[in-house]
């Protein structure tokens, strides 16, 4: 394997290998090297075992991900995979396993949570993108529109209807070339999420000979999904807002034998159940009944309540991810390319924006959603009610570019496919910018990015401006309030006064008895659950309807206002700026002692700077801008990005947080493209444990086994009619590597991969005969040492004396490489010509023995007649 590793000066990776396995290898080791606390803290959170070293906060979130069935259902979409998305992955996994065990253990956070780097699944990335995307769409609001309906009726249900928390957005602009210094498209925007530590972005080049792309991509996730540029072709998404899951109202009843059924349109029918345990760092284990109906996983309520609500999601129900189309995207040279990539694009639904060298442009949603009744994208729906049954998927809408394109999560292009989208307000801002100036460069598209304009307060000083005999105080902030130019600044005072207005205004009206009805619902439902339905966050987000709507009668706004304006008059320090109350709150899975203090911010959730806080009941923001990026489509060279923190996620690393400055006041990083620019690393390369370089046959090195990357080679090898006498003709993919990845996990026996000159040419696997079955048939001697050996197919071809010489190296390495005086092998006794070579090679052949019979839940090994033969040092 041949790779190289560079980093430019702010240790961004830039990988290169000579092909695209070998580079998803290497990408898969770089997230381990770079990220190895973040990436098995997410694969733990995919299979619902987090909770065993982060504590009782992670136990509601490990309950959930076991009800949703997320690994299982990642599990289901890997193996329904095409065999060369599989490979690639396979590849990628193999790049984390062999980082984690070489270098992912360094980071501080494992020593401190008690935490042993861990292996990897094959499936494991698509756990982590699904672990990742499952709540990302409007879902629990249906929890939350299904509990307004029943407590006040259905016409409150539109009144919060907004961009509520927990939700992620995104702003996305596309401007064609006629309107640029280039001549070439500019794609820019923000994706915005919680803002984690380390970022849940990761600016990354890959290059092999296939391709060259530079990204953002998702640390434990292989390719770049969401934003990417190939040097011909760049590509951008945002969140569509779409609904494509179901909750459904199931009845359950539990059956005698501790079965479970559910009722459907076709009567009582058998659910799938099962109970799981999972460990809890300081406090007991916890049980969960996993319950699974023919609509979907059970994730609230349950057969000894009578009645549960279950999740529908196309990935469990299509057993698709969409993954297919990431290693199709790195190949992209044109938009027509990009289109047929997302094409196979599944979770989560998102607009995607793309620009090409050759003049083409795209503006289409991609994903899987599902053709259903209208009343599913509402709320929880019966189960036994069949049409509410899915219909197959929808056409993705898809519309022409003109000289600009917006993106920011509005009623927009994907409005057919929803129900609650972002207020109108980023979108139109952006679009007024944008329309402000003629031409545009890469580093002009700063401005945009970091504008702080809040159209949405406008209701709230219209009613500001009604008021009139206030006190001294509040009157000579009204005056502030209406003077202020409505910039969410982290310096201004203004912006500072109105958030206490604002926040007043928030408690107020939830504390008003009209909304009395829609307190407390949360306490109902699973934790993970409760911050969609809490009241507060629910009124700060829907403010400006609530300000205007005649649907409450009984609250009287302008009194509302009047007391908050008091109150925020009397509370008000002096010289306080907006960011001494709005600074960021990154998450961390594991907070740091000592930790820096949070920077504070400009922007607010409806600026297209968008940093949310919740108002009302915290000014701190949790999300916001994960990355920025700007791509230069006529130039790749000329692009731009950043990401809030650093390219590393090590303590003590000096790219960890230096980005930050940066992202602050709207910086961007240059998009190096340059490889003379870089500085080279070391090679990444295999563990080789052996190497041997004979005169006249070449040179021959032993590695592990990686039963992932390695897996096409073995496979091929052990099902050839000449490998019979291996015992494996008739294995699939899965059964050899579980076999291989069972070896690994053993210390008394090892499985080598050996190559001559860089090419596979044979298996190689040692053994302590203590621990094997061999040491019933003989009586074992100190430095004994077992072997077994496959020869490639095709290896050494007609060249003779190949073979002698591949087990001259082979013999020297069981030997001395690990200090033993005797080989013992033990050959099918009917593999004669496997005998012969063993006489020729000089061993001593002794008896014949039976190997008896091995079955055990990791391995079968059957009766097995052997000559045995010995090889003194």
């Amino acid at each position: 394997m041949s790779v190289e590793v560079y980093r430019d000066e702010w240790g961004i990776p830039h990988l290169r290998a000579d092909s695209a396995r070998e580079l998803a290898h290497a990408q898969g080791r770089n997230a381990a090297a770079d990220r190895g606390w973040q990436i098995e803290v997410e694969r733990h959170r995919s299979q619902g075992t987090s909770a065993a070293f982060l504590g009782r906060e992670a136990a509601g979130w490990d309950r959930f991900a076991r009800q949703a069935r997320i690994d299982d259902t990642a599990r289901r979409c890997y193996s329904a995979l095409d065999e060369e998305t599989r490979g690639w992955l396979d590849a990628y996994v193999a790049g984390v396993d062999a980082g984690l065990r070489e270098l992912g253990g360094a980071a501080p956070e494992f020593a401190r949570a008690g935490l042993e780097p861990g292996r990897w699944r094959p499936w494991t990335p698509l756990g982590i993108w699904l672990s990742t995307h499952i709540l990302f769409t409007g879902l629990p609001g249906k929890l939350w529109r299904d509990e307004v309906v029943r407590r006040v009726g259905p016409g409150a249900v539109g009144l919060f209807a907004t961009d509520g928390p927990g939700t992620s957005g995104s702003n996305g602009w596309l401007v064609t070339g006629d309107r640029t210094a280039t001549g070439g498209p500019l794609i820019a925007g923000d994706p915005h999420r919680y803002i984690e530590d380390p970022g849940v972005y990761q600016q990354i080049r890959l290059a092999c000979p296939e391709y060259d792309v530079v990204g953002l991509a998702v640390p434990g996730v292989p390719g770049v999904g969401h934003f990417g540029h190939t040097g011909t072709v760049a590509w951008a998404i945002t969140n569509a807002m779409a609904d494509y899951q179901d909750l459904y109202r199931e009845r359950l009843r539990r059956l005698p034998d501790g079965g479970v059924e559910a009722l459907g349109p076709d009567g009582w029918r058998p659910a799938f159940r099962s109970v799981e345990t999972f460990e809890v760092a300081g406090a007991p284990p916890q049980e969960v009944e996993v319950v699974e109906t023919e609509r979907g996983t059970v994730v609230i309520g349950g057969p000894d309540e009578g009645e549960g609500i279950a999740l529908r999601q196309p990935p469990r129900v299509r057993e698709d991810l969409g993954f297919a189309a990431l290693p199709a995207l790195l190949r992209a040279r044109t938009v027509a390319d990009v289109d047929r990539a997302f094409d196979r694009w599944a979770e989560p639904v998102n607009v995607v924006q793309a620009a090409d060298t050759e003049g083409g442009l795209l503006h289409r949603v991609a994903g899987a959603v599902p053709e259903r009744d209208p009343e599913n994208l509402l709320r929880v729906v019966p189960a036994h009610d069949p049409r509410h049954a899915w219909r197959g998927l929808r056409e993705l809408p898809r519309e022409p570019v003109g000289t600009v394109a917006v993106m920011a999560n509005q009623r927009g292009l994907a409005a057919p496919l929803g129900i609650e989208f972002a207020p109108p307000h980023r979108a139109d801002r952006i679009r007024e910018l944008l329309d402000a100036q003629d031409v545009w460069t890469a580093p002009g598209m700063a401005a945009v990015h970091t504008d702080t304009r809040l159209a949405s307060a406008r209701p709230l000083l219209d009613l500001v401006a009604r008021l009139d005999g206030l006190g001294p105080d509040a009157e000579a902030l009204t005056k502030r309030l209406l003077a202020w130019d409505r910039h969410m600044d982290a310096d201004s005072a203004d912006a500072a006064a109105y958030a206490r207005v604002r926040a007043a205004v928030v408690r107020k009206l939830a504390a008003h008895p009209a909304f009395a009805p829609l307190t407390g619902m949360g306490e109902a439902y699973p934790e993970v659950f409760r911050p969609w339905l809490a009241l507060a966050p629910r009124i700060a987000y829907a403010l400006e309807t609530l300000l205007t709507t005649d649907q409450f009668p009984d609250v009287d706004r302008e009194t509302v206002v009047r007391e908050a304006v008091e109150e925020a008059a009397s509370a008000t320090a002096a010289g306080e700026t907006w960011g001494d109350r709005h600074r960021l709150a990154a998450w961390r899975a594991l907070p740091e002692d000592g930790d820096e203090a949070a920077p504070g911010l400009p922007g607010d959730h409806d600026c297209v700077l968008s940093t949310s806080s919740v108002p009302g009941i915290t000014d701190l923001s949790a999300r916001g801008p994960a990355a920025r990026y700007v791509w230069d489509v006529a130039d790749r060279a000329n692009s731009l990005w950043v990401v809030p923190l650093g390219a590393s996620g090590i303590p003590g690393s000096p790219h960890r947080r230096d980005q930050l400055p940066l992202w602050l006041r709207g910086g961007l990083v240059p998009v190096i493209t340059d490889w003379n620019r870089l500085t080279k690393e070391t090679p990444m390369r295999e563990s080789t444990v052996y190497e041997r370089t004979v005169e006249g046959f070449g040179t021959v090195r032993v590695a592990p086994v990686d039963p992932a990357a390695d897996l096409d080679v073995i496979h091929g090898w052990v099902r050839e009619e000449r490998a019979r006498f291996w015992g494996m003709e008739g294995a699939s993919r899965e059964q050899v590597r579980e076999t291989y990845e069972h070896l690994d996990s053993l210390t008394t026996h090892h499985a080598h991969l050996v190559r001559l000159d860089g090419e596979p040419v044979a298996l190689f696997q040692t053994y302590e005969p203590e621990a094997d079955r061999v040491s019933e048939c003989y009586e074992v001697e100190d430095g004994d040492i077992g072997v077994h050996f496959l020869i490639a197919p095709a290896a050494g071809g007609a060249v003779r004396g190949f073979t002698g010489a591949l087990m001259t190296v082979l013999v020297a390495y069981a030997l001395e490489g690990h200090g033993k005086r005797r080989i013992v092998v033990e050959p099918d006794a009917r593999n004669t010509k496997a005998v012969a070579l063993l006489e020729r090679a000089g061993f001593a052949l002794g008896p014949e023995i039976v190997l008896p019979e091995i079955d055990l839940p990791e391995v079968f090994l059957p009766e097995k007649r052997a000559r045995i033969a010995f090889l003194e040092r």
